[in-house]
Parts: structure tokens; sequence; C-alpha cells
């Protein structure tokens, strides 16, 4: 067989021209090498459209936000959303006022590398068109018309290059609740195996800390089971954020610590009850935490607590969360006794038996779930 035949390298890409003072993308320019970044370059053209356009894309850059942009006088004004368009309008978000970008970034997608200026990965996740009703220097409003997002909206500037991003329009769902605040978790009786044993679904118990994990704007807050914040006890959890995005839930579960091979162990981790930041990040690093989630209290505007624990499980498990630090264990319809036994032999404290047409009563203790000691 005749030898490969060795590949040249790939020629570096040129680096751009230098801004030149006062070109509209001056700044856009200055702040890249296209040499590196994927990201158009503003002599890259796009085609003319019959409408003025918008996009918003989700940004996984050091922090996870989103980059809503519109299309106005052949370039693309941009705000950076740390938690993406607000579906009600009852409450606004944030919006930080960025360097204007060039047309060709209307459909960006990539991975700008690290070190990069925005390194993270891009992907649209709204794109359509736009109706125009004001453009001053302090108040643009406009009515979008996209794949996910229709409705009027405003931006107001309040100081320097912060914004606010109201939604005038009801929400686009007429059933939507607001994200909830202040729940607590649903509690087992303790007892033995049911005889209905098919009525049942099975998971294993940990023994863990009960948490329950706000996430919101791909930002989140966890609470114990008394209603304290524990957010920033455990840094490593902040990731969990990035990996749900745009969706909006809270989840239920446990915390429990990880072993040298980062496989969870039963029983409750460290409360850390530190002081430094420093600290709290050593303990991350030395003892780190993971959340076993079991349940699912809200999803995407709507309270999910009265459907029936087999319904809920399913929407979990559609969120598809396994990550270093938050996993989704299976469980098991009936064969609780195997699982029990299964348990027992890998020195788990048990098996909780949640029957699967119950609802999920908040803040109470209750029979539909119970917990079963190995």
């Amino acid at each position: 067989m005749p030898a490969k035949k060795k590949s040249s390298p790939p020629k570096k890409a040129t680096k751009a021209k230098k801004a030149k003072k006062g070109e509209p993308l001056a700044t856009y320019r200055a702040k890249r090498d296209f040499g590196v970044t994927p990201e158009p370059s503003p002599e890259v053209q796009l085609p003319h459209a019959d409408k003025p356009r918008f996009v918003v894309q989700e940004h996984h850059a050091r922090a996870l936000h989103w980059d809503f942009r519109l299309e106005r006088d052949g370039v693309l004004p941009s705000w950076a959303v740390p938690k993406g368009l607000p579906p009600d309008p009852k409450v606004n978000h944030l919006a930080v006022q960025t360097e204007d970008h060039p047309l060709s970034y209307i459909d960006f997608e990539g991975e700008i590398p690290k070190g990069e200026y925005g390194g993270g990965t891009v992907k649209v996740w709204d794109a359509g068109w736009y109706d125009l009703e004001k453009w001053e220097p302090k108040e643009v409003m406009f009515t979008l018309h996209g794949d996910r997002v229709q409705g009027k909206y405003v931006l107001i500037k309040t100081r320097g290059n912060q914004w606010l991003m109201h939604r005038m329009d009801p929400p686009q769902d007429p059933t939507r609740e607001p994200f909830p605040s202040g729940l607590r978790p649903m509690l087992a009786k303790k007892g033995t195996l049911p005889a209905d044993d098919s009525a049942f679904g099975f998971e294993i118990a940990w023994g863990g800390r009960r948490v329950l994990v706000y996430v919101e704007g791909g930002r989140i807050e966890v609470e114990d089971a008394d209603g304290n914040n524990v957010t920033d006890r455990y840094p490593e959890l902040s990731r969990l954020g990035r990996a749900v995005g745009s969706t909006e839930v809270v989840l239920d579960g446990e915390l429990v610590g990880l072993d040298r091979d980062e496989q969870p162990m039963a029983g409750s981790p460290d409360r850390r009850d530190v002081e430094t930041d420093s600290a709290l990040r050593r303990a991350a690093r030395d003892h780190p935490v993971a959340v076993m989630l079991f349940d699912v209290l809200y999803l995407d505007g709507h309270m999910t607590t009265e459907l029936t624990y087999t319904e809920r499980r399913s929407r979990l498990e559609g969120l598809n969360l396994a990550g270093g630090n938050w996993q989704t264990p299976s469980y098991h319809k009936g064969d609780g006794a195997a699982l029990l036994e299964a348990a027992r032999g890998q020195g788990l404290p048990g098996v909780v038996a949640k029957r699967l047409d119950s609802a999920y009563a908040i803040g109470k203790r209750s029979a539909d779930w119970v917990l079963v000691s190995a």
C-alpha cells in the first residue's frame, strides 16, 4: 500500500484590516481578529430583505445571555439580555447595549474560540422581522414577528449602556402563570413496601440534603427544605443554569457528595459553613456535590404540581439533565423489592415509593410517598 501523502498545514486566515475612525462598525472590527474568530467581518455582504429583521442569539460565553439585534440603517444595533426576552409584561429584564454588528451576523452560529472577545457557543434562538413604532435615543418600540416570539416590546434607556426591556402585550400564552417563589418540597412518610406494587414508581433514596432549584433565564437559585437560599454555598451547581438555557423550571432533588471518581455518595454533603469565596471555591473543588433530580414543580409558565407523578417524571426526563454535578436517576414502575435489595447491596439508605397517579403536595408529608429503609 503506498504511503499516505502528507497534507499541508492549513493557511491561517489573514487578519482583517484595521478599523478606520468614523467607520460605522469600527468598534465591532476593533474587538475581533477575523483570522481567529469565525464571526463574519464587516466586508461579508447579506442580501437585502423586504422587511427589517431581528435575531435573538443564545450565547454561552463567560456568562450565559441572549443577544438581541434589530436591523437598522445597514447594521444591527445590539443588546445583551442576561435573562432573555421577558415573556410577561409584569417582569422587566435588563438589556445592556453593545457595539453594532454587521448585517451578516443575523444568521451567525458557531464557536468563538476561548480567549477571544465573546468566546463561547452562539446559536440562533429566534429570528424574524419587526414593525418599528418608535426609534429615539432613549426609547425603541417595536413588534416582533418571530418563530418563537411575537408581540410588542419596548427598550427604555436608564443610564449609560443599560436599558430595560419590557413586553407591552399580554403573554403569548394566555394561561401563563408567573414564575413561583417560596415553594417547599413534598415529604415522604416512613413505611414498608406497598402491597399494590404496580401502582407505585420506585426511586433510590440517597439520604442527601433536600433542595429546590429555581432556574430562570439560565441562572439558578438553590433553596433548602426550610426555604434558606444556599445558592452561593454550591458554586459548582451554577453550570446547571447553562444546561437548562432558556427553559424556566423549578426542580426538586437531593444534594449528595461526589467521590474521587466523581460518583455520587449516599448521605448529606458538608453544609459548607465558610465565609469567603475562595474557601467556597476550594470546597467545590476538593469536595464537590451533585444534585440528584427527581421531580419538576413548574415548567415554562405552568405549575406542574397537579399533574400525576408519571406525567411530571416524563417532563423532567424530557429536559435531558445529565452533567458532572447534576443527574436525573431513573425510576422503576413496580418491582420495588428488587430495587430495595439493590440499594441494600450498594449501601444506600433505601428507596422511595411514589404513587404513580399522585399530585405533588407542596410542603406536605403525604402517604402517597413512602420512604422504605434498606
